[in-house]
């Protein structure tokens, strides 16, 4: 079995053919996008800043951020670079404003070609389909990033360890899990990774959508 359902043999394919490239990141298209937007704004995002969008699935964030930010300082990884270049086809008011070679396909948030200028990461509704041990692969690996001042994040919380063992269901409704995916995780665990990866991380008080917490991660340097 897959870790996560995108790692389905043909799921990206079938729902590109399907134009399908929105649905298949999750729902609430524009809501999210500008959700996303605007806790990178009240984080102190500004145009000359660079940012790296970390499983940007199919430009959801990016046909925002892109005439934001000034021109070369938005790159994007994901699972699958097909379903990021659908969204550079069909969701860029100017698919000349983002060069292709911006999106990169990355599936263990190695973060391949991605320049040291990068100061700003997100990774929203990433790590809900994924076990934990690919947050602590992207803490160790962002740790590279000179430039980098704040990485958000989103996961679900379970309010306790027993309750973590059972299936938990979200303020939003979604049912998670803590062996299958969507994955829920411990506040206390989001601490544990913060001190053996060196960063400081805070979970901040914004509601978002589907019930995620938001964190922000420093490195402490």
């Amino acid at each position: 079995m897959p870790v996560s359902p995108y790692e389905t043999p043909g799921f990206y394919d079938r729902a590109i053919a399907d134009g399908k490239h929105r649905d298949i990141v999750g729902g609430r298209w524009d809501e999210t996008g500008r959700a996303q937007m605007g806790i990178l704004r009240e984080a102190g995002l500004l145009p000359h800043h660079h940012l790296l969008d970390i499983g940007a699935g199919s430009l959801r964030l990016g046909c925002k951020a892109v005439p934001y930010l000034e021109s070369g300082h938005y790159w994007a990884t994901d699972f699958s670079r097909d379903i990021m270049l659908a969204g550079h086809a069909k969701e860029l008011e100017d698919p000349s404003a983002l060069r292709k070679s911006h999106l990169i396909q990355d599936a263990t948030f190695d973060f391949p070609r991605i320049p040291a200028e990068i100061t700003h990461a997100i990774a929203f509704a990433v790590f809900p389909h994924l076990p934990i041990a690919f947050l602590r692969r992207a803490l160790v690996n962002l740790s590279r990033f000179p430039a980098l001042e704040q990485f958000l994040f989103t996961v679900f919380l379970a309010p306790d360890a027993v309750a973590s063992t059972r299936p938990y269901r979200q303020p939003d409704g979604v049912v998670t899990h803590d062996i299958r995916a969507p994955y829920h995780v411990l506040e206390s665990d989001i601490d544990h990774l913060a001190s053996v990866t060196d960063w400081t991380i805070a979970k901040q008080p914004v509601m978002l959508p589907r019930g995620q917490v938001l964190f922000i991660a420093r490195p402490n340097r």
